[in-house]
């Protein structure tokens, strides 16, 4: 049995999917479902073997022996204030898992984040030495509770203590793509704007405010969904790769590329009006995330990653553009 966390939500329900159509049903999920019907529904077309609340999962994993667990579980909203809950959640949480795993050695997956690295002042290389990581300063609570655990884990190898039999934590970039639809402002702008272009309605996206970078120009690593799980995939597979590593093209694309990809989905010319960015996020705007996925090709991962024009075209034409959108 696979035991996989955050199962319901949107990387971590792909991943279900994935794992199904690969011929495993036996999938444990633990997560909540909230309100509403879009996360159940991430979760409608999948066969799973039991669904577990979070605050229950210590005593359902007493005693019990799993193939791996794949944590995706967390408090993902980078706006989040209360420290104690992120921390709980994404931290706490993680430690007894990873505590867990090691006990019974179990291998061990997880989520980690391109938040960690912050501004990318220091650039979006995934070494994982504790000096290296050290270095890093996420700017926001969500991003300090990833690397918080960064550390732990990294600190761990570094002195020699146990870990799992097989483990990688996978920093994630800007992943987007099917059953993201409850992440609400979280969500990917192709997400947000899909219903403005599908009507003939411009899309807005935020104006620029650095003289060097155009309107539209803000870059980012957009990663398909597709793609973020086959790397996932390949890691638990890879039984001697250990590390935490980069999850995302290596490539930078900037927003009006990716809207172009929508319109031209869509069979319709680009509209797009810029609108003036928030003062609010302005000082902790990010205009360019690139994963450096050296670390990851060097692991002996070397599947291509989609061309976004492609994955875009997935995404609308397979899900955004039907009655029924999810995976």
């Amino acid at each position: 049995m696979f035991l996989v966390t955050g199962g319901a939500g949107f990387i971590g329900s792909n991943i279900v999917a994935s794992l199904n159509e690969a011929g495993a049903h036996d999938v444990a999920v633990s997560d909540t479902l909230g309100r509403g019907d879009a996360k159940w529904r991430n979760l409608a077309k999948r066969r799973i073997a039991d669904l577990v609340p979070p605050a229950e999962l210590p005593r359902w994993l007493d005693g019990r022996r799993l193939e791996a667990v794949i944590h995706m579980g967390a408090i993902s909203d980078t706006t989040a204030s209360d420290a104690d809950l992120v921390t709980e959640n994404n931290f706490r949480l993680s430690m007894r898992l990873l505590d867990w795993c090691t006990a019974t050695r179990t291998p061990f997956i997880y989520a980690s984040s391109a938040a960690t690295y912050g501004d990318g002042a220091l650039g979006f290389v995934d070494d994982w030495s504790p000096e290296a990581l050290g270095r890093l300063r996420p700017m926001n609570l969500y991003g300090w509770s990833k690397h918080l655990f960064d550390q732990a884990v990294a600190g761990r190898f570094a002195r020699g203590e146990k870990l799992p039999p097989h483990w990688a934590g996978l920093k994630f970039f800007n992943v987007y793509g099917p059953n993201e639809y409850h992440k609400g402002h979280m969500a990917s702008v192709l997400f947000k704007v899909f219903d403005d272009a599908k009507a003939g309605r411009p899309v807005r996206l935020f104006k620029s405010h650095r003289h060097d970078v155009a309107d539209g120009e803000q870059r980012r690593d957009f990663i398909y969904v597709e793609d973020a799980v086959a790397v996932t995939r390949w890691l638990l597979e890879a039984a001697t790769v250990n590390g935490i590593f980069n999850v995302g093209t290596g490539r930078a694309e900037s927003f009006k590329d990716m809207i172009g990809a929508l319109f031209k989905a869509l069979g319709r010319p680009a509209r797009i009006d810029y609108v003036e960015m928030p003062e609010e996020i302005r000082g902790q705007y990010q205009y360019f995330t690139q994963a450096s996925v050296e670390n990851l090709r060097r692991a002996g991962y070397n599947a291509d990653f989609t061309p976004m024009d492609v994955a875009v075209g997935r995404y609308v034409r397979g899900y955004l553009d039907r009655a029924d959108r999810y995976r």
